[in-house]
């Protein structure tokens, strides 16, 4: 988390504007990513769940596989936004005083 920061205040070398800016665009970003990648999985677990349990499974449950994919999706959606608001809370900055320098590693 703190790593935004950072990087943020890096690229905006003293601006609080920009640096608020920032923040919020590499959290939305970097949110974005995680939430492709991971209703990928999602869905790929959902397709091989569906054509190996086909197999087993006595009643039709083609379309049902759809309404549990909207519903992970909605859950992954709520924990990511909450996941980015704290990010994005955490490293908002009201005051002008950034702590940027070229030696800090």
């Amino acid at each position: 988390m703190k790593r935004i920061g950072v990087t943020a205040s890096r690229i905006s070398k003293g601006s609080i504007f920009l640096y608020n800016f920032y923040v919020i665009l590499i959290s939305f970003l970097f949110s974005f990513f995680v939430y492709i990648i991971a209703s990928l999985t999602v869905l790929f677990a959902i397709v091989l769940i569906s054509y190996m349990g086909r197999e087993l499974m006595p009643i039709y449950f083609q379309h049902d596989w759809y309404n549990i994919y909207v519903v992970c999706m909605m859950a992954l959606t709520i924990v990511t936004i909450i996941f980015t608001l704290m990010l994005i809370l955490k490293n908002f900055k009201l005051s002008a005083t950034l702590e940027y320098s070229e030696d800090k590693e």
